[in-house]
């Protein structure tokens, strides 16, 4: 997890200058949330007639986007950020860190523009550049607890190879890799979910008697990853219902088991549970899916929208708070972006399950909710993560 603690002293007067580039969550959260608003409204408008160009579907560049434009920038601004807190060492700022964003950034441009084949090979090379940016300082100091983090970019360079060897042609076009992509992060927000939500939780609210239990966690995980390989290798239901349902029961355990009532009066902290709630019920709809009693696409988004959507507006308020020198609270403004993306992951997953006459409606709302959830972000903090930290210090 990335350790912050609440400003001990008042802060000094800081001289204003630009500081976007000061640390890794600075320009890849700020690129996230805005890049995330405004393609969610341009895939609205293709759906309804707004004339498309670029070399992938409309649909194909949305699930594209999505995985490896909005979730990977979250990934590539947490590591590049917790990577200096787990080791001691520095990550890429400044002018590296800003040729990483510019690379992350290239990658967004010519998926619209084109050509294909340059958009294939920039986008598919930025996962494998962030490893070896983040894991050059965690193999280093030989941060053994953290080198999945390395192997998960790296999965998700492959699986991005993979979905462009899909989209043209080169291998059947299964949408496996595109599956794969979505369950790794999803994986990755299990693991840090399971470090930092209890943590923080307890140590904002001592009396509310959080538990965990390492062998509860790497059950859920792994019979959750278990259900994952089973749904992507296309498992009959008679092995992935009863394994995705028990990791639902395990997961809403574990969370349970971490007071999450008692967190209501704090939104900083009930945003973390309701995200972490998404899994357990995206665990159990993908068991009832593979009964053919509810539509994939439900489970698909309920760990999309609603556990990684969830999660990222969370941690990129609260990370973004603790490390520009900030209180750990928020406000009104804050608390109605957690509730846009959370209730428009909440219609997009009623989207799949309710009659084929309400689809349309239920789509339009839940992009129009998860793009202002995310651009209230942008407006309250692009000018936190462009000035230097108010307490004075690095970062």
């Amino acid at each position: 997890m990335i350790p912050i603690s609440e400003p001990s002293v008042k802060p000094a007067p800081v001289a204003r200058r630009f500081a976007l580039f000061e640390l890794g969550f600075r320009p890849f959260y700020l690129l996230a949330a805005l890049f995330s608003a405004v393609s969610i409204l341009a895939w609205i408008g293709a759906l309804h007639g707004m004339p498309w160009h670029g070399p992938l579907s409309p649909l194909a560049w949305h699930q594209h986007e999505m995985l490896f434009g909005f979730a990977l920038a979250v990934v590539a601004g947490f590591l590049l950020t917790a990577g200096r807190v787990w080791t001691g060492l520095a990550t890429p700022v400044r002018w590296p860190l800003g040729l990483l964003s510019a690379h992350w950034l290239l990658a967004r441009v010519l998926l619209i523009t084109g050509p294909g084949i340059a958009a294939a090979v920039v986008s598919a090379a930025f996962p494998f550049v962030l490893a070896a940016a983040s894991g050059r300082v965690i193999v280093r100091a030989h941060n053994k607890r953290n080198y999945f983090a390395i192997a998960l970019l790296c999965a998700l360079g492959l699986a991005d190879i993979g979905f462009f060897l899909e989209q043209y042609g080169i291998v059947p076009a299964t949408g496996q890799s595109a599956m794969a992509a979505l369950y790794l992060i999803t994986v990755l927000v299990m693991v840090m979910a399971g470090r930092v939500v209890p943590a923080f939780t307890a140590n904002a609210l001592p009396r509310a008697r959080v538990v965990r239990s390492a062998k509860l966690d790497l059950a859920a995980l792994l019979l959750a990853i278990a259900a994952f390989i089973g749904a992507l290798l296309d498992f009959p239901a008679w092995y992935l219902a009863p394994v995705a349902g028990v990791a639902a029961v395990l997961h809403a355990w574990r969370q349970a088991r971490w007071a999450p009532l008692a967190t209501l009066g704090r939104p900083i902290l009930w945003v973390l549970h309701l995200s972490h709630a998404w899994i357990p019920i995206g665990l159990a709809l993908l068991a009832l899916s593979s009964l053919g009693w509810v539509s994939p696409a439900a489970a698909t988004h309920a760990f999309g929208a609603g556990a990684v959507g969830g999660m990222i507006i969370g941690m990129i308020t609260r990370t973004a708070l603790g490390h520009t020198g900030r209180p750990l609270r928020v406000g009104a403004s804050e608390t109605a972006a957690y509730a846009c993306v959370h209730a428009a992951a909440l219609a997009r997953v009623v989207s799949t399950l309710a009659p084929a006459s309400a689809y349309e409606p239920l789509i339009g709302v839940a992009g129009l909710l998860w793009s202002v959830g995310f651009l209230i972000y942008c407006v309250v903090y692009a000018p936190r993560l462009s000035q230097p930290r108010i307490d004075g210090k690095p970062g």
